[in-house]
């Protein structure tokens, strides 16, 4: 819980009741342009938590940032107590590339906490644990899934962390997927701080999708409601539907190479035996059924024309948290 002392973020004081933006300037463009990553800070008067919403850590998981960019332009992030923190996007080189990584290839969500001599993807991770980790509370991180594959859209947390889950209701995604922290992501830097974090996945990268958008808003409304947070002119909607709990879960492979034609829905129950998709050859001699292994939820559906075996076509529920 902060007081009203500044707060100082990259060498910039923030006073309580001040708006300010200021930018992080890691690294330049390979033709020495500069290339800045704004930092939108809004504090309040009243002494409350801070909490951070960020996206972009992948450059090319633009829904995040495009709903950090709604939740500024409606002003969400001006909160009635406490601190509210807007970085929409992290990975400034992948959004300019349009691009997952970093230029050096690397993840930056597989360097944390990173390094202040190491690669340009551990040197943007140094900074942000070393400059805006110590100053937060609570972190939602909006991501979106890889390549073609569409997210429905849902909470990650570990399992066994009462907070976590307590702080997931409240937020009520579609669905909450129990993962565990994989070293050097941002989230498991998080967790080790003592820094309570949200992870948001949600539809496909490159690639804007309104009703994602507005259930990471919604939802995000709800977590500052509980957090006393949330602007009065703003009111957070009750959730329309129940929030499905994922103990474990599995990909569906595709078992044969060619062009594939989806048939089930993101987000649907399915039961053993559903034929989900084909895959077919493009001269109209072989079609083979996709068959669903058991009965569960579709939590994520690969939107690409063509496949090889292999790859990865369907993520189904095996095991619910009832």
């Amino acid at each position: 819980m902060e007081s009203l002392k500044p707060l100082t973020l990259f060498g910039e004081s923030i006073l309580a009741g001040e708006s300010k933006t200021i930018s992080m300037e890691i690294a330049k463009l390979h033709t020495m342009n500069k290339l800045k990553v704004p930092i939108i800070i809004e504090r309040s008067k009243v002494p409350g938590p801070t909490v951070l919403f960020s996206a972009g850590l992948h450059g090319d998981e633009i829904n995040g940032t495009e709903t950090v960019r709604q939740m500024i332009i409606k002003k969400l992030n001006k909160p009635k107590r406490g601190t509210i923190i807007c970085i929409p996007i992290i990975n400034i080189f992948g959004f300019v590339n349009q691009t997952r990584e970093f230029p050096d290839k690397r993840d930056l969500n597989r360097v944390f906490p990173g390094s202040k001599g190491g690669s340009l993807a551990s040197r943007f991770a140094y900074y942000i644990v070393k400059e805006i980790l110590p100053n937060v509370d609570y972190v939602i991180d909006f991501h979106a899934g890889g390549a073609q594959r569409f997210n429905a859209p849902q909470i990650r947390i570990e399992q066994g962390k009462s907070e976590l889950k307590e702080l997931a209701e409240v937020f009520h995604a579609p669905f909450t997927l129990y993962s565990k922290n994989i070293s050097g992501s941002f989230r498991n830097t998080c967790d080790k701080l003592g820094v309570k974090m949200l992870l948001f996945e949600g539809g496909k990268s490159l690639d804007l999708n309104d009703d994602i958008t507005n259930e990471a808003l919604q939802g995000s409304k709800r977590f500052l409601e509980h957090l006393d947070m949330l602007n009065p002119k703003k009111k957070a909607s009750k959730p329309p539907h129940s929030s499905i709990y994922i103990q474990k879960s599995n990909w569906i492979r595709a078992k044969y190479s060619g062009m594939f034609h989806g048939i089930a829905q993101i987000g649907s129950f399915v039961k053993k035996g559903d034929i989900l998709a084909t895959i077919s050859d493009p001269y109209g001699k072989v079609e083979h059924n996709v068959k669903s292994p058991n009965n569960g939820y579709l939590i994520n559906v690969n939107h690409t024309p063509f496949v090889y075996q292999g790859d990865a076509i369907f993520h189904i529920t095996t095991s619910l948290d009832t």
